[in-house]
């Protein structure tokens, strides 16, 4: 019998712990542990900031997966040694034969001083509670769509948002009276896309009037005076700021020595391997460098098909039956 422990309760822990059961016997185990009770569908944040769904509709409890024969440990983890294939919670001691980390980025809005305090954070479940209040009650002024650091998740958000904000106040009649604008430190829209991809967002977001304002690293928010203050010394003010604060790898995967220079878990790109054999990790925690130089975006569809040829390899090595499977880069 194998035990495959499974850190954390996103696309990527979710898709790799139902695939995984999907191709194995009960008598094999799969735990997936997780602080949180409940999955979160983040890419439906930017609809939830619309009001076009609500919380309960994008929120599903983690212990369903039980009926499914995958045992949830809804608990702190507090310490992970790869060596020994070993996870501690603030309840238990966890070992298995395999070990999948999936416990993606963090947001850090409090590494920007003034950010928590004088911005609406896009990716975080209250953060866009607060910003669709925001935006209900806002009649004029400048919006700006703020991302502090790179990397950060789903490339596309900002500039969707940014859109989508567009549209809402086109359609309350309030546009004529607000400025949009987007300040990121990339040089152009989700770069690893390619400069072509990038040039056709920037010309999409300009047709639509928002201001487009590349290689701005932000360096604090002044929430009193409502002005951003970026690292190569322009300021910028706002009436409403919507923000993409600072992501880093969890303390528990720093702690646990997996993490490389670039400050994420590296792995082999096609097995999502680490450095220690029957330990893999996959989304992003991870850093993968592309053959153009840049790492793999940080994206669901991304961690979704890491998960998949993980669980396959895992489950051909348990069985013995079943053609080992790399994955491709599949996204775009």
């Amino acid at each position: 019998m194998a035990t495959i422990v499974i850190l954390g309760g996103g696309v990527g822990g979710l898709v790799a712990a139902n695939t995984l059961r999907r191709s194995l016997d009960r008598k094999h185990r799969i735990v997936l542990v997780d602080r949180a009770a409940q999955h979160v569908y983040t890419p439906s944040f930017l609809w939830m900031m619309l009001g076009w769904r609500e919380p309960r509709e994008i929120t599903r409890d983690l212990s369903r997966l039980e009926r499914k024969g995958i045992e949830v440990v809804h608990e702190e983890i507090r310490e992970i040694d790869p060596a020994r294939r070993l996870v501690r919670t603030d309840k238990r001691q966890i070992s298995g034969d395999f070990l999948i980390v999936a416990l993606g980025a963090e947001g850090r809005a409090e590494a920007v001083p003034g950010l928590a305090e004088g911005g609406h954070n896009l990716y975080d479940l209250d953060g866009v509670l607060g910003l669709r209040q925001a935006l209900t009650s806002f009649k004029e002024g400048r919006v700006t769509v703020t991302v502090a650091s790179l990397p950060f998740k789903c490339p596309g958000a900002p500039y969707e948002a940014a859109m989508l904000i567009e549209a809402s106040l086109r359609e309350r009649g309030l546009r004529e009276r607000a400025r949009l604008d987007i300040y990121t430190p990339e040089p152009l829209p989700m770069p690893v896309a390619g400069k072509a991809m990038g040039e056709a967002v920037k010309a999409m977001v300009a047709s639509k009037g928002i201001d487009f304002h590349p290689q701005h690293k932000l360096q604090a928010v002044e929430s009193e005076r409502q002005e951003l203050v970026f690292e190569n010394g322009e300021r910028a003010d706002y009436d409403l700021l919507v923000a993409i604060p600072p992501h880093r790898c969890p303390p528990v995967v720093k702690e646990s020595g997996l993490v490389g220079e670039a400050g994420w878990v590296p792995v082999d790109k096609g097995t999502l391997q680490t450095a220690h054999e029957g330990v893999y990790a996959l989304g992003d925690v991870t850093a993968i460098k592309l053959p153009v130089g840049l790492m793999l975006p940080k994206a669901g569809v991304f961690a979704h098909h890491e998960a998949e040829a993980v669980a396959a390899n895992i489950a051909a090595e348990i069985t013995g039956r079943g053609g080992r499977r790399a994955f491709q880069g599949d996204g775009y």
